[in-house]
């Protein structure tokens, strides 16, 4: 199959439509492994306007009189299966160079006069050449929030010339987003999209689910004008130039999710080191607002480098990874970088939404984990026997009841642990023996965690985080390992323990303590994982 991309755009390479025209052509090229590509790139080419002096109809039928490269390309687009047409949206039209290539396709057309069927215009011209197995798609991104009937008089020319309803269309709006390095994410979800689609194409045509999320928003109305308008760098009072800090300060402010709004207005203060700058950057219910002067007092305040936090924007390294070795600190509340994303994304991104939510099931719960271990203590200290067989019964009818869930490896460790033990209590009849091993296996449970990449903690509560991306937080992680060791730490003590106290007596003594010191852990736990992340970004501690 060969394939004819052309590059409309006067910018060449540099065309934010071309990536998402080579991100649909890397999806065909996936599936059609007979696919041979060649790119035209318009504005190379020296294509001069036609001279409306029909030549090519009578004096040499077929052939151009100009001398210019559009003969070698006619034949290109003749001989082509599939034409990619690339091009940004001009003045709700296509750029000059694709109108001079469209308008001096007059060659492959004859003269004569013959009736429109397609409702097109009040008459045609037959084509001199067979076109009929040839396809077309059209692939634009234009500057405005939304491409909805801005591409009408683009419709209607190529209704003209390549049929009604007889070509494919990806049109996508705020194109310029493209060329951001700091919104690569949402971009690189809409290229993703693009390759799909043109798997699609390759097997018979883009599905309408695709087609509806290639024509959703990238990022709301507002939020996008927000962003537009910043990235000007020009003050909207008076006019003139910028500091180059204040504009990217507007932009980043721009992405401020307001749903996200919970009744209290927050204060991000930006202070770059480098510059010696600070701005504010107010999170309020109607939306955000920048202050270029400081005038309140903050909330959260990110001391950083001007050049480091672009390209922690722009994702060439992680925020996480430098805060981590020091290269900048948050002071303040640090509840507003651990939740960065809901506070400064879209609510409307499938993005947005953990993969177990995606499957149709919901995230695996710390709470249920703890059920069964809860009921087999319960359980077997109270009756080795009875009480082990109502512990069974719930352990055996938790996976039941949580079908719409998820499970992770600690869920299924958990089962199988608690279901033995309790096997164990009503075989023996003995509970003491069944409740040391039991705190033990709990212990052990936690700290054998700590080695491998996702302690029990984490592995619950990442998801309140962004779902997996938190286990690349060095901060989040050494929390969570911490948290795991204190834990398993404690169980195992007191598995170790409770023989002794059994022997000399004070068994009793033993469970008090240990609930005792269950209810201590539990406070510690709920304040260190505030105090010890903010206790690092603030730069008193290192990792």
């Amino acid at each position: 199959m060969k394939i004819l991309l052309i590059n409309g755009s006067p910018k060449g390479s540099g065309s934010n439509s071309l990536r998402l025209s080579e991100a649909f052509l890397e999806g065909l090229r996936s599936v059609a492994a007979d696919a041979e590509i060649e790119r035209v790139d318009l504005r190379e080419k020296q294509i001069e306007p036609c001279r409306g002096c029909f030549c090519c109809w009578s004096k040499t039928p077929g052939r151009c009189v100009i001398d210019d490269d559009m003969a070698e390309l006619l034949e290109k687009r003749i001989r082509a299966d599939l034409v990619v047409w690339s091009f940004p949206l001009y003045f709700f039209s296509v750029p000059g160079p694709l109108k001079n290539f469209i308008d001096r396709q007059l060659p492959m057309a004859l003269p004569f006069m013959t009736e429109n069927t397609d409702g097109t215009g009040s008459g045609r011209h037959p084509m001199r050449y067979d076109m009929s197995r040839q396809r077309n798609i059209i692939i634009s991104t234009c500057g405005f929030y939304s491409a909805e009937k801005n591409y009408d008089s683009v419709c209607s020319m190529f209704d003209h010339f390549c049929g009604k309803g007889r070509y494919e269309t990806i049109f996508c709006g705020q194109g310029e987003l493209f060329r951001v390095k700091e919104l690569s994410e949402r971009t690189g979800e809409y290229l993703a999209l693009c390759r799909k689609a043109g798997q699609e194409y390759a097997g018979g045509g883009i599905a309408p689910e695709t087609k509806a999320q290639l024509s959703q928003l990238l990022f709301p109305k507002e939020t996008f004008e927000a962003m537009a308008d910043a990235s000007w760098g020009v003050d909207r009072k008076t006019g003139e130039k910028e500091p180059e800090a204040l504009s990217f300060t507007r932009q980043m402010a721009a992405l401020y999710n307001k749903n996200s709004y919970d009744g209290k207005e927050r204060v991000l203060e930006m202070h770059y080191t480098d510059l010696d700058e600070t701005y504010q950057i107010l999170l309020e219910q109607e939306g955000s607002r920048v202050l270029s002067k400081p005038e309140k007092p903050y909330t959260t305040r990110i001391e950083t480098p001007f050049t480091l936090w672009r390209q922690i924007a722009a994702g060439e390294i992680r925020g996480d990874a430098a805060l981590m070795q020091g290269k900048y600190r948050v002071m303040g509340d640090f509840d507003l970088m651990i939740q960065w994303d809901r506070w400064f994304g879209s609510p409307d991104r499938e993005a947005d939404v953990p993969a177990q939510k995606k499957s149709g099931k919901k995230p695996p719960k710390m709470v249920l984990m703890l059920l069964c271990w809860t009921a087999m203590f319960t359980g077997v200290s109270i009756d080795p026997k009875w009480g082990a067989f109502l512990a069974l019964a719930i352990i055996a009818l938790l996976p039941v009841l949580t079908l719409r869930r998820e499970r992770n490896v600690y869920d299924t460790l958990t089962g199988a642990a608690t279901a033995l033990l309790c096997g164990l209590a009503l075989v023996t009849g003995k509970g003491a023996p069944t409740l040391y091993l039991g705190y033990l296996a709990f212990g052990l449970l936690w700290l054998l965690s700590c080695f491998t990449k996702e302690p029990l903690c984490a592995a619950y509560v990442k998801y309140a985080y962004g779902g997996d991306s938190a286990l690349q937080n060095p901060i989040f992680m050494k929390t969570n390992y911490i948290l795991a060791a204190g834990w398993g730490t404690l169980f195992v003590l007191a598995g170790a323990a409770m023989p002794l106290l059994q022997h000399i007596g004070r068994m009793d003594l033993g469970q008090i303590a240990l609930y005792v010191l269950m209810a201590l852990m539990g406070v510690f736990t709920g304040w260190f994982q505030k105090w010890y992340p903010a206790h690092v970004a603030a730069g008193k501690n290192r990792l």
